[in-house]
């Protein structure tokens, strides 16, 4: 007896959903549940968000998002990522109050923090799916060797270590920040 394969859903549905409690994502149509995270994630994730905030507002340069804000990376079937910290410039959304359902924007800029169980395979997928879906940037932050790898299309990844300084300068401007004030 053979057994119907389960229905996948759209991304639209996936947003719809009520909040299950947990951490999810939607992988080609399918809901994953994600482990929550650790201390130090959060940690991490709240020092990126906190610098990029801070600079972004000072120079009104877009939107900062945290708390792995959904981000659409692939349509039929739909994967809906759930960003660490994601920026959008004000020229792919618009100053104001954002809506409450996910959109086709991608963020230019992606910040992934390594988790202690993420294997590097599947990070790179997703910088991979990330970066095919129109992202300019990812960086993951890496909190065991605390180093910043750095993701553009058709360029080599650049690594980063504590005394080393990130730029952006063709989405930040002059935002400079020693990789070490992510982990500190």
């Amino acid at each position: 007896m053979a057994t119907a394969a389960p229905s996948t859903i759209t991304a639209e549905q996936f947003g719809k959903r009520p909040d299950p409690g947990h951490p999810e994502e939607l992988v080609r149509g399918r809901i994953v549940r994600m482990p929550p995270p650790n201390r130090r994630h959060g940690q991490v994730c709240g020092n990126a968000y906190f610098l990029l905030r801070l600079h972004a507002a000072q120079y009104d340069l877009g939107h900062v998002l945290s708390n792995d804000s959904g981000v659409i990376t692939e349509r039929n079937p739909d994967t809906v990522r759930g960003a660490d910290v994601a920026f959008y410039s004000y020229s792919r959304l618009p100053k104001g109050p954002l809506p409450q359902t996910y959109g086709p924007e991608v963020p230019e800029l992606i910040i992934e923090v390594r988790s202690p169980g993420d294997r590097w395979p599947e990070v790179l997928a997703k910088v991979t799916e990330y970066l095919n879906a129109g992202v300019v940037v990812v960086i993951v932050l890496d909190p065991d060797s605390r180093s910043a790898q750095v993701y553009r299309v058709d360029q080599p990844p650049r690594i980063l270590q504590d005394d080393d300084e990130l730029t952006v300068p063709d989405l930040l401007g002059d935002f400079r920040v020693a990789v070490r004030r992510f982990f500190d």
